[in-house]
């Protein structure tokens, strides 16, 4: 199944958990920066939220707030009983801990699934292995191969595979091309988030069965946004840049919303 398509069902389905609701979800997003991709993302977050019917507040913030105030404000909306997913966009000023930040959201509410103590799953390895699961993938024993290793992707990714018995192998920028070459050739499922352009191409030999999921976003010298893999790789199903990833990901946060309220 397509992932527009995909996307718009689970949509549906979540309307219609929302209606159920005694009120709707209510999701607030902390801004701290002017970052354009930082605002691109929001608008979605929005519109996500507006498509299911839930509510969704942004506190947008001076990227010259002091540490010790974004703190309070995330404390604030903790202890708002009105609220019932808290996420604080990335990047932050340079001045500001993203770990403390991280910290600080109140576990319950931490629907991004950023929180050492979070009961919800990251938004984009979820976002993936749902899409996955509903496209047929077998994770049972598995080859999986994870390129990256950053703590937003490539490792709660791995520990995700590795929750749905998968053998899994993370490659990274130290692996040997001959072991990425001898790994990929393997690999019932490739997930790449290295954010290089086309790392993946035809010089490594794939599966015809496998699936890659390709969560590079890289601006291309012609201005449009290109992923880690080059298009049309000869595997069974490979994720496109953009309308990928990108919308699993948003999706996983809407979900992990739903289930915040629910749990209310």
């Amino acid at each position: 199944m397509e992932i527009k398509e995909y996307v718009a069902l689970r949509k549906e389905a979540l309307k219609q958990q929302v209606r159920a609701l005694p009120r709707a979800p209510h999701l607030v997003i902390i801004q701290a920066n002017d970052n354009p991709a930082s605002d691109a993302y929001i608008r979605g977050k929005l519109k996500d939220s507006a498509e299911i019917e839930a509510r969704a507040t942004l506190l947008k913030f001076d990227p010259s707030i002091s540490e010790d105030d974004l703190l309070a404000e995330i404390e604030k909306v903790n202890h708002d009983p009105d609220v019932d997913g808290l996420i604080v966009q990335l990047p932050l000023p340079s001045h500001i801990s993203e770990e403390k930040v991280k910290s600080a959201v109140a576990p319950e509410k931490d629907v991004d699934g950023f929180h050492p103590l979070t009961t919800f799953d990251p938004c984009t390895p979820k976002g993936i292995v749902d899409y996955l699961t509903a496209s047929g993938f077998s994770f049972q024993g598995a080859n999986a191969v994870v390129l990256g290793r950053s703590n937003i992707v490539g490792k709660p990714m791995a520990k995700m595979l590795l929750k749905k018995n998968c053998n899994v192998t993370v490659l990274h920028s130290k692996t040997t091309e001959e072991d990425k070459a001898f790994y990929i050739h393997h690999a019932d499922l490739i997930v790449v988030a290295i954010g290089r352009l086309g790392f993946l191409d035809g010089r490594y030999d794939y599966k015809p069965s496998a699936y890659i999921v390709d969560v590079g976003i890289n601006r291309g010298e012609d201005g449009k946004l290109h992923g880690d893999a080059v298009p049309g790789l000869p595997v069974t199903l490979q994720t496109p840049v953009p309308g990928g990833v990108g919308l699993l990901t948003r999706l996983a946060l809407i979900e992990n919303l739903v289930i915040a309220a629910k749990h209310e």
